[in-house]
């Protein structure tokens, strides 16, 4: 599938990492999603039921990010992954990606990043 809907950087201030003051002082993550899905339908007849919703992935993705902790964004990336990819059938695969900018690590970076990709045919295995 060649069509893609991108939604990129939604910006969320929650408490993910591994390290005790990343959850007493949080800090900002930037998650973006890549969602592969046939946009013809929806292009030919200009109806919304026939696409995903940018807003309804956004709130996916907030929705997860803050009302949920995880040590590792690897895990939250999955989540945001699973979650979406068993709520609308339209999408055959997705790439998410979560940036975490204030990563703690001894160096002077811009950031780190996870990307993932996952589809609908791994949910069967």
């Amino acid at each position: 599938m060649t069509d893609r809907i991108l939604v990129e950087r939604i910006a969320v201030f929650a408490y993910h990492g591994l390290l005790e003051e990343e959850a007493r002082i949080g800090q900002r993550f930037y998650i973006s999603l890549d969602c592969r899905i046939d946009l013809r339908p929806a292009g030919l007849s200009d109806d919304m039921a026939k696409t995903v919703s940018y807003a309804d992935l956004t709130e996916i993705v907030v929705r997860i990010a803050t009302t949920r902790r995880f040590a590792l964004i690897e895990a939250l990336a999955e989540a945001i992954a699973a979650e979406i990819l068993e709520r609308f059938e339209g999408v055959d695969s997705i790439v998410v990606r979560v940036d975490k900018p204030s990563a703690p690590v001894p160096a002077v970076i811009d950031g780190v990043a996870i990307s993932i990709l996952r589809s609908r045919a791994g949910l069967a295995g």
